[in-house]
């Protein structure tokens, strides 16, 4: 059931639209403030973050109740556990040779299977994965160590198993990098890639897994800080109206949460201040800005996004369909039946 966004105020509605990271490993005064002040939608674990599964459960619960408490939904609380490289849990939480290693897709069910229990006992309810970035047969770009192996059919069959994998057992999965970035060569935590690619050469490759990701109702779709310029000549992915609603919602269906891959990243930053970045980030229709590190860059996005989910007219009624959606996903993974009442809508 869709709920009743109108008597919201654009704070409430512009705070479940950030994602924002943290500094610290317990929920002490600072961490409160950031969820209260901002009325988060979510928070994005780091190495930093983590000491123990003991300690994880503590922080995930006391940051809940926090919530709870300010009169807010449940948080989603999200962490990058694609295995290999990019794993930010450590030991006794098991580790994984990454995505390059699975041979099967019953390999992608089990990492899918442990994964998420070991998520969902701790607190954990969103998996920033699966990769689905289609890397050519010997080709030495940047993802080769961290995406599956093979064609884009073996892909799209590796990274369902995944999704389905985490989301039958209650974690919520997030395809990365749309619209794949599988061919590129520069790290974009560093500056900005450039992918020159038709749509057509797309969608016999690069997009052919998050296709398959659509199809089985992935949770989140992240976007990717590349630019393409033969979809959208001035802006990359992360900020483009073309490829969010014109690719990925109406040309591929996707109903989903869309996010944006951290906006602190070198690919953004080198190349526009935070306001514009985030005034195209409302204009794109992307649901939902990670903002990883800066409390007040998260401050700054937050007074942006207020703005214009206070304005009337379009953008507020933008947003409503964004804190929708997130709403809607949150309901089926993070509310509990028995304490459903405890979270107002």
């Amino acid at each position: 059931m869709t709920p009743d966004l109108s008597a919201w105020s654009g704070e409430r509605l512009a705070g479940q639209r950030l994602m924002a990271g943290f500094h610290g490993t317990a929920c002490d005064a600072a961490l409160e403030g950031l969820i209260a002040e901002f009325h988060l939608g979510g928070l994005i674990l780091f190495k930093r973050n983590i000491l123990s599964p003991a300690q994880l459960t503590r922080l995930c619960s006391a940051v809940q109740a926090h919530a709870r408490s300010c009169g807010l939904p449940p948080l989603i609380i999200a962490v990058d556990q694609e295995g290999g490289q990019v794993a930010r849990l450590p030991p006794p939480f098991t580790r994984f040779p990454g995505n390059p290693a699975m041979q099967a897709e019953s390999d992608a069910d089990r990492f899918a299977a442990v994964t998420a229990a070991e998520l969902g006992a701790v607190g954990i309810n969103m998996n920033l994965a699966p990769v689905l970035d289609v890397v050519p047969e010997g080709f030495a770009g940047v993802m080769a160590g961290r995406a599956f192996t093979g064609g884009p059919q073996r892909v799209a069959r590796m990274g369902a198993a995944v999704i389905d994998g985490l989301q039958r057992r209650g974690v919520m999965a997030v395809a990365k990098h749309f619209p794949g970035i599988g061919r590129t060569i520069l790290d974009s935590h560093l500056e900005r890639p450039v992918l020159e690619a038709e749509l057509t050469d797309l969608e016999a490759s690069d997009l052919v897994p998050f296709q398959a990701a659509v199809a089985h109702a992935v949770a989140g779709v992240m976007l990717s800080h590349i630019l393409y310029p033969r979809l959208d000549p001035d802006w990359p992915a992360s900020l483009s109206r073309r490829i969010v609603k014109g690719l990925l919602r109406r040309r591929m269906g996707y109903a989903g949460i869309v996010m944006t891959d951290d906006l602190e990243m070198g690919a953004i930053e080198r190349c526009q201040a935070l306001d514009q970045t985030v005034r195209r980030v409302l204009k794109a229709g992307v649901d939902m800005a990670l903002i990883c590190h800066s409390r007040d860059k998260v401050g700054r996005a937050f007074e942006i996004m207020t703005r214009a989910c206070t304005s009337s007219g379009a953008k507020r009624r933008r947003a409503q369909r964004s804190v929708a959606r997130i709403l809607a996903a949150k309901q089926r993974y993070l509310w509990r039946e028995n304490t459903s009442a405890s979270h107002p809508m």
